[in-house]
């Protein structure tokens, strides 16, 4: 389909003159024409979280208080915006949006309970009310999300019927969708198929953008953020932080996954298997830096980035059952599958498996069944660093540049193998600060492309 996906989050639509800035870039790109996903403005959705929780508290004056404030904000914006006077439509729309969500906060306190089906229905107002703001701006057809998402029942992650997406995506938004007019929806939210409102969890915005992009099968879906594209590390970390011109697919999902914060880790599988290019751009300099993420993208690069993500928890397993005797592996990872905690790196000895887990996992209870049949060892207030690139695998002198940079810092855990584009290092956290400048100048910074 001629289109394109023009995905804004909430710091791009934060306030009236963020909305004006993202007007004139969808009005620039009218001839394509754009889908445009919105998330919610600003912080929104926290003051919808603060508002449910206070509302399960039973204190219905401070969750009233805290939607009060989130109204405040959307009529600010409505009235910048409208300096003439806000249309009528809208405000009575608006009007019917805080009615209905107010009923629903006096429902949960009432109760006393904020299940996550009631928690999404709150959740979802932060986009609803973003997108008939701006609809109404630019004077662009709106259409609900919820029309073409359809996810399962499972609340606050809900999961989508990609079966299902291109003939609903076909239906609502292709027909309004031509030279001239763009269309406005929703990121993050969605519907069972009996029509109740589910999120996709946070962040769900991309994963929308992607979703919709695929289902359309559009020219290029664009992530309009706050960076312009996605940088070689953390620039609040490392300063000298570069812009990318071009990721491969694999590259972009090993930096999300490794905690790079500009994508979603799933908004790329949609744009993979449809093969469209993602590009993403800054707000505020559209005519800056970009990134580009497209199917036959090949960077040549040994090294292309670096992320990182902690604090993780190190869990060093050692018994001598596993010399000579099979099964013990799977003995071993059944206890984190029954216990619903995902492994990130791994690294086997003769006697001894090392492993990291997120900080919260459930650790006690790991412990206590893993030691029925082994020695656990653990160690808290770890980070991973990924050092991410095409061709770390066929560059010589990769590792030997990585360990002469991290020279006097411990280096407790090595990954490489699995994945060819990939050395991940677990590192003391109060290390990663001074480890990733160290890497970033010995590896980009002072690095010839291969």
């Amino acid at each position: 389909m001629n289109a394109i996906v023009m995905k804004f989050g909430g710091s791009s639509v934060a306030n009236a003159a963020c909305m004006r800035q993202v007007a004139d870039l969808v009005r620039s790109a009218a001839h394509q024409p754009p889908l445009v996903v919105l998330s919610a403005m600003g912080k929104t959705t926290n003051g919808l979280f603060a508002a449910a929780q206070a509302a399960e508290r039973g204190d219905l004056e401070g969750a009233i208080s805290a939607m009060q404030a989130v109204l405040a904000t959307h009529l600010t914006a409505a009235s910048d915006l409208f300096p003439a006077g806000v249309p009528e439509t809208l405000e009575t729309s608006l009007a019917e949006r805080f009615r209905e969500l107010e009923l629903i906060l006096r429902g949960v306190a009432l109760l006393r309970e904020l299940s996550p089906r009631s928690m999404d229905a709150i959740a979802s107002f932060g986009e609803r009310l973003s997108t008939l703001i701006f609809s109404a701006f630019i004077g662009a057809p709106l259409v609900d999300a919820r029309k073409v998402m359809r996810t399962d029942d499972t609340f606050g992650e809900g999961q989508p019927r990609f079966a299902l997406l291109p003939e609903l995506a076909a239906q609502h938004f292709a027909p309004l969708l031509r030279p001239g007019q763009p269309v406005v929806t929703q990121g993050y939210i969605g519907s069972t198929e009996e029509g109740l409102t589910t999120t996709l969890g946070r962040g769900g915005s991309d994963y929308s953008a992607a979703l919709f992009g695929a289902a359309l099968g559009v020219q290029e879906v664009q992530i309009w953020t706050d960076v312009q594209g996605v940088l070689t590390c953390d620039p609040r970390v490392v300063p000298e932080a570069q812009s990318i011109d071009q990721l491969t697919f694999a590259e972009a999902a090993e930096l999300a996954a490794f905690g790079a914060k500009v994508l979603h880790p799933a908004t790329i599988q949609p744009a993979v298997e449809a093969g469209i290019p993602v590009t993403v751009r800054d707000t505020q300099r559209p005519d800056g830096l970009f990134t580009t993420i497209a199917p036959d993208t090949r960077s040549g690069r040994a090294v292309t980035a670096l992320a990182t993500r902690g604090p993780v928890t190190v869990l060093t397993v050692n018994s001598t059952r596993m010399l000579n005797h099979s099964g013990f592996l799977a003995k071993l990872f059944d206890v984190f599958r029954r216990h619903g905690v995902s492994v990130d790196l791994i690294a086997t000895a003769e006697v001894s498996v090392s492993l990291t887990v997120e900080a919260d996992a459930p650790l006690e209870a790991l412990i206590a069944e893993l030691s029925t049949f082994a020695n656990v060892v653990t160690v808290r207030d770890r980070a991973i660093i990924a050092v991410v690139g095409e061709r770390i695998k066929q560059t010589p002198g990769v590792a030997a540049r990585v360990f002469a940079a991290l020279g006097g810092i411990n280096i407790e855990l090595i990954s490489m193998g699995a994945n060819e584009i990939n050395l991940s290092l677990v590192v003391p956290q109060s290390t990663v600060v001074d480890a990733l400048r160290r890497l970033h100048r010995a590896l980009i910074e002072e690095a010839v492309c291969v």
